[in-house]
C-alpha cells in the first residue's frame, strides 16, 4: 500500500551557510513549504519538493546571525525577497540516499541544481507519523549573482565561493 505523505512547513527549516559565516537560519513557521513524498512499505517510490523562502521577512524570529555579512548587501533583500526550489526530478540510490534534482532561484536567476536527500526514517510523535528528510548541496554563489563579500581587517575575503543548503524537511499523512 502506498501512503502519500505532505510537508509540515511548521516544523521545516533551511540553514543557509558559507564558509566562516552561517548567512540565515531560515524557519518553516516563516516560509512556505509544500511537497509530498510517497513511501510503500517504508521505501519511497517518489518525491516532489518545493520551498519559497522569505529572505526579507522582519520577524524577530529571523535574525541575522553574522554581523559581517548583511543578509541585504549579499541578496538584495528589498529586489528579491524570495528565494525559491522546485523539484523536477527524485532519483532513489538506496534505502537512505537520493538525489534531488531541481530549480533554484536567487535574485530572479534561475538554475538546475541536484542535491542530496537523505532519508532520516519514520517515527511516531505526538500520535501522529512523521518522516524526516535532510537535504543538503552547495551551489555557486557566483552563479546566482551573490558577489558581495565581507572584508577582514586585513583586507582578506571572509566568505568562500560555495553556499551551503541544509533543509531538515519534515513530512506528515
Amino acid at each position: 500500500m502506498t501512503t502519500t505523505w505532505t510537508i509540515d512547513s511548521t516544523q521545516s527549516d533551511v540553514l543557509i551557510k558559507i564558509r566562516h559565516s552561517i548567512i540565515a537560519y531560515l524557519a518553516g513557521t516563516i516560509n512556505k513549504f509544500k511537497g509530498h513524498i510517497d513511501i510503500q512499505d517504508d521505501e519511497i517510490e517518489d518525491a516532489s519538493v518545493e520551498f519559497s523562502l522569505v529572505v526579507n521577512n522582519t520577524d524577530t524570529k529571523l535574525e541575522q546571525i553574522d554581523s559581517h555579512l548583511k543578509l541585504n548587501d549579499f541578496f538584495d533583500i528589498n529586489e528579491y525577497p524570495i528565494i525559491s526550489f522546485k523539484s523536477t526530478s527524485f532519483q532513489k540510490v538506496n534505502k537512505n540516499i537520493n538525489f534531488l534534482k531541481g530549480n533554484l532561484t536567487i535574485k530572479n536567476i534561475t538554475k538546475v541544481v541536484e542535491l542530496d536527500a537523505e532519508f532520516i526514517g519514520i517515527n511516531a510523535y505526538n500520535g501522529d507519523q512523521k518522516a524526516a528528510f535532510e537535504i543538503t548541496g552547495a551551489i555557486n554563489r557566483k552563479d546566482f549573482g551573490l558577489t558581495s563579500n565581507a572584508f577582514t581587517q586585513t583586507g582578506g575575503i571572509t566568505t568562500g565561493q560555495d553556499i551551503k543548503l541544509i533543509a531538515n524537511l519534515e513530512f506528515t499523512v
